[in-house]
């Protein structure tokens, strides 16, 4: 099983659980199920993680890029269907950037489900809608619409 992590999985670790100065070992089980291919970050999470900020994580991420990263490239089309059926067909512009990048987080998992698995500190809220909607939502809403993504 590959677990790809949401960038708020690194930030809140940091900040709040395992701050990488007191708990090191964390961060290097970090690195070494990375290492063994099965905990990935999608380079729009890193991107997520490392822009405009500069602290130890920051650093950290940039020491350890090539093991962290997962470099795969998600398809558009792919992307697009995890908008489309995941929030809604029509969003506005700005409401597509509220969504920020976890529709290319979900699409790295919904291209291989039964051997992927997103990791997210969002919370479920089934009741938010459209842009609004968790990362929890949005993948139950589509596991149930699976037969409409390939494997």
């Amino acid at each position: 099983m590959l677990f790809l992590l949401d960038a708020n999985t690194l930030i809140d670790a940091h900040r709040d659980y395992y701050p990488m100065d007191r708990v090191p070992e964390f961060w290097n089980w970090v690195l070494r199920n990375a290492a063994d291919g099965r905990v990935k970050i999608p380079v729009e999470s890193y991107e997520e993680v490392v822009a405009g900020r500069q602290d130890d994580l920051v650093r950290w991420l940039r020491r350890n890029r090539t093991t962290l990263r997962l470099e795969e490239v998600a398809p558009p089309d792919s992307v697009a269907a995890i908008v489309d059926r995941g929030s809604a067909p029509d969003l506005k512009d700005a409401e597509i950037e509220e969504l920020g990048r976890d529709p290319f987080l979900i699409a790295y998992a919904f291209r291989n489900r039964k051997n992927r698995c997103v990791v997210t500190n969002e919370a479920s809220k089934p009741g938010k809608r459209r842009a609004n909607r968790h990362v929890p939502d949005v993948c139950e809403s589509l596991a149930s619409k699976a037969s409409t993504f390939s494997d």
